[in-house]
């Protein structure tokens, strides 16, 4: 009778079964902590400040790039009128950004980000009505560094921001992907203010390429081939990987410049008109 009753109690146990929850215990899943060995590169307070992810980072260090530049045009047109070299000002630190938008059909940056011209106005306030600066920052060897290191790292991020943006927008063609397009816009980016205005033609290279002319095609190559190729493959954040690696070139060769241990090349000296 045991077994009879045990028969007909599993048809009803095998409906309650299907009808309610299993209680068979399931197997715990432990999810896989992945480690990145690399991690350390941009998980630091310095990569934090370079990669200028915050804003207000970013305008700190962006004072500081229109002030480097600044510095030159004023030295270079002191005796020109202010109007003049506001624009020369404006041209020089937007040039890159000027340049690079009308190759991908883009926006200029001096039109699309106000931050730009705002930066534009205070550094060349400085420079036009408190001269003396540039003289306390030409002595000043920890002012050179400030002003050099702000340059260089404001630099890298616009030279890995035109060529991210110009490798998504320009199509491949004989490659799977687009090879010279997206370096040679990086690189412009890089140094676009040299060549402004127009007028100058190649007059910035005919002495040879200046030391921010190779590492922004340096910086723009190495960018575009590691992240659009199988290099980049299983790498926990490479953009800022690079990113910050560029930051770090930029940094080092501009200081080495900056403080005078590469002597500053010979220029020919210029034929006199008759």
């Amino acid at each position: 009778r045991s077994q009879s009753s045990a028969c007909d109690l599993s048809p009803i146990n095998s409906r309650a079964m299907l009808f309610g929850r299993d209680r068979t215990v399931e197997p715990e899943v432990i999810e896989e902590i992945i480690e990145d060995p690399t991690g350390w590169m941009i998980d630091n307070p310095l990569a934090h400040v370079f990669l200028l992810h915050q804003f207000s980072i970013k305008f700190m260090f962006m004072l500081g790039y229109t002030f480097y530049t600044g510095t030159k045009v004023f030295k270079t047109y002191g005796d020109k009128p202010v109007s003049f070299k506001f624009v020369m000002m404006v041209l020089a630190c937007t040039g890159g950004g000027l340049i690079t938008p009308l190759f991908i059909n883009s926006m200029p940056v001096i039109i699309s980000n106000d931050s730009y011209a705002v930066t534009i106005l205070i550094t060349f306030s400085l420079h036009h009505y408190f001269p003396i600066l540039r003289d306390v920052v030409d002595h000043s060897n920890i002012l050179k560094v400030l002003t050099t290191l702000m340059y260089q790292v404001t630099r890298a991020y616009v030279v890995v921001l035109f060529t991210a943006t110009s490798g998504a927008k320009i199509p491949a063609s004989l490659f799977s992907f687009p090879v010279f397009g997206p370096i040679f816009c990086g690189a412009i980016s890089g140094v676009g203010g040299m060549f402004m205005p127009l007028s100058k033609g190649l007059d910035p290279i005919k002495e040879g390429l200046d030391f921010n002319m190779i590492t922004a095609i340096i910086a723009a190559s190495a960018y575009h081939i590691f992240m659009s190729t199988s290099l980049s493959e299983g790498c926990t954040d490479a953009k800022d990987k690079v990113h910050i690696h560029i930051a770090m070139l930029f940094v080092a060769v501009g200081l080495v410049h900056a403080l005078g241990y590469v002597p500053a090349p010979k220029l020919a000296p210029k034929k006199k008109e008759d």
